[in-house]
């Protein structure tokens, strides 16, 4: 590129929309420390105490909630940050996708639930991703759904996350249009494994939308190899519920999420 246009060397990556990169003999490490602190003092946030997780377990929120009203615009643009923080955050991804559902009316216990992840970010802000150098080139998917989390539609949450070289390179946590039945991959969820290996069970699995059926399609000709994966190792969890604390930070560094160091 040089030779055909007027270009100047500035050295490895070390800053991106937000994004602090540093790159060495170990690795890549990312975080958004910087973007963190900003958002803590525009929401004015700074000398808050903070929590070990973003969001209480079995918290239940509802659109039909007739408690007092929030700020709108406040809550809106304190959630729209958060979304961008989770781009190098999946301990993030359950929370601030959840609260993200109250944007059109939020009420004052919508906002706690924003604060409290304020919070937590408050004591993370240094939380980032380390892809290792010299690790083995192996992609792996793991999913699952939480049944009947949504308090206005029963309808289920789905995470998803794929990991190279054991570190997170892709994640999603979201509201499903319908309730989940199954999931696929690496699963928790026996039943599912033995829909997706056997033809006899199709039979009675009509009710499942046939698009769904690659999947089978795709063992068949070995390009995915679908495996169970023991409840406790479930890394996707902290994508489709608010989990208790210990079970959360366990959860958090199986995923890989960590403190990243300059």
């Amino acid at each position: 590129m040089e030779a055909s246009f007027e270009m100047s060397d500035l050295g490895l990556l070390q800053y991106y929309l937000g994004i602090e990169v540093r790159q060495g003999s170990e690795g890549i490490k990312i975080k958004k420390a910087g973007y963190a602190v900003k958002l803590l003092m525009q929401a004015g946030l700074t000398e808050c105490n903070s929590t070990k997780f973003p969001m209480e377990p079995g918290l239940k929120l509802s659109k039909k909630d007739e408690g007092p009203d929030a700020d709108a615009t406040e809550y809106r643009r304190l959630v729209g940050s958060l979304r961008y923080l989770t781009h190098t955050r999946p301990d993030l991804s359950y929370s601030v996708g959840y609260v993200s559902r109250f944007m059109q009316a939020p009420k004052q216990s919508h906002m706690q639930a924003v604060k409290q992840i304020l919070r937590y970010v408050k004591g993370t802000t240094c939380f980032g991703l380390h892809y290792e150098r010299n690790m083995s080139k192996t992609l792996l998917g793991i999913s699952d759904s939480s049944h009947m989390a949504d308090m206005d539609d029963g309808k289920s949450t789905t995470g998803l996350i794929f990991f190279f070289n054991n570190a997170p390179i892709s994640w999603n946590s979201q509201k499903r249009n319908t309730v989940a039945l199954s999931s696929f991959m690496k699963v928790d969820n026996q039943s599912a494994i033995a829909l997706m290996k056997n033809p006899v069970f199709h039979g009675r699995s009509k009710h499942i939308n046939t698009r769904y059926h690659f999947i089978r399609e795709c063992i068949e000709r070995e390009e995915i190899k679908v495996e169970h994966i023991s409840g406790k190792l479930q890394k996707v969890d902290i994508l489709t519920k608010a989990l208790p604390r210990q079970q959360f930070l366990e959860m958090r560094e199986l995923v890989g999420i960590k403190i990243v160091q300059d």
